[in-house]
């Protein structure tokens, strides 16, 4: 995974980091110790990473301004979900290397999806 997250056309290709991000999050959690708490952490984990990048998917195919920002919100949401479970993973694992290059991950799409939020925001107060 290392290969396509250093890949220059994947760092400026949302749609793809979003997808590498879910594929990323698939493998690592395969390598999560077996329990009823990893169970729920892995499924709650594995819904909002897979769903950031459904949902930017979607958002692409928006009717409206307004139809876009609020797909675009979605997507923030599930992300910033993802970032806490691997927060928690983090904590509460003891393979944290990986963990910590997807966290980092998460943190610049994050960034990456505040700002376009932020912009079609301000430009539906606009229109």
């Amino acid at each position: 995974m290392d290969e396509i997250i250093n890949d220059p056309e994947f760092k400026n290709d949302l749609q793809s980091r979003l997808f590498g991000f879910a594929v990323q999050a698939i493998l690592l959690v395969r390598g999560l110790p077996k329990g009823k708490e990893y169970d729920v952490i892995s499924w709650q984990f594995l819904k909002s990473s897979s769903s950031s990048g459904a949902n930017y998917e979607e958002a692409q195919g928006a009717v409206s301004r307004a139809d876009f920002s609020n797909k675009v919100a979605i997507v923030l949401k599930e992300i910033r979900e993802s970032n806490y479970w691997i927060k928690l993973i983090i904590a509460v694992t003891a393979n944290r290397d990986e963990w910590k290059k997807l966290r980092n991950e998460a943190f610049e799409l994050m960034r990456i999806i505040g700002s376009i939020r932020a912009k079609t925001s301000l430009q539906r107060k606009f229109d």
